[in-house]
């Protein structure tokens, strides 16, 4: 028969021992209201791995539009459907509707230069002049235009030059052109700046309703 032979020290004695600690040393979360942290209820260590971007960091990462309502933006020159160069001042004296796309045939700018065909004796009524602008290449732009037979100007702004400087923003995390408008009255100052990718025939809705105001 084998015999088991224990230790002479009782079985609980192998059990590590916990002594209660004084809890004011214990390493308890703080709840903190103090003005250097950001989060009530937390605080940090400096030591602490987590980093919490300052309000002035963030500022920096916001994108603002470079023109703005109320503005009169500088004049640009760039060429038409024809290639012809065509200035923006040409146009001074009447108010001018000025419209950003992604691309030609693409199916939503398709559907939005044929709103503004099918619209645009409103807009010679009410005296204004359409022009679409996007980073396609003056043949492209004669194409499209022959195509849907548009009566307004294309512009052509190979490397979205005036695009930046006007600051049209970008969607679907700056992969898609924007697709934005502004409506300049007659001494060229921008009434109206109207945003939207996905329903390009809303546009034409918009700048009518301003022009019909001023």
């Amino acid at each position: 028969m084998v015999s088991i032979s224990l230790p002479k020290h009782s079985l609980p004695s192998l059990l590590p021992t916990h002594k209660p600690r004084n809890p004011s040393s214990q390493n308890l979360p703080i709840l903190s209201m103090s003005s250097q942290s950001q989060f009530h209820g937390l605080k940090f260590s400096q030591s602490s791995s987590l980093s919490i971007p300052s309000s002035s960091s963030l500022t920096k990462t916001t994108i603002f539009a470079k023109v703005s309502k109320g503005q009169v933006p500088s004049s640009f020159t760039l060429k038409d459907q024809d290639g012809n160069t065509v200035s923006l001042s040409k146009f001074k004296g009447k108010p001018v509707v000025v419209y950003f796309y992604p691309a030609d045939e693409s199916p939503s700018c398709t559907k939005q230069a044929c709103a503004f065909r099918d619209s645009y004796e409103k807009f010679k009524k009410a005296g204004a002049e359409v022009i679409g602008i996007s980073g396609d290449d003056p043949s492209s732009h004669k194409a499209f235009a022959k195509k849907n037979r548009l009566p307004f100007t294309l512009l052509s702004d190979e490397g979205n030059k005036i695009r930046n400087e006007w600051g049209v923003p970008a969607d679907l995390f700056g992969t898609l052109p924007g697709r934005q408008t502004y409506v300049l009255d007659k001494k060229g100052m921008v009434q109206l700046i109207y945003n939207n990718q996905f329903q390009p025939e809303k546009h034409i809705d918009e700048t009518l309703k301003l022009l019909q105001s001023l």
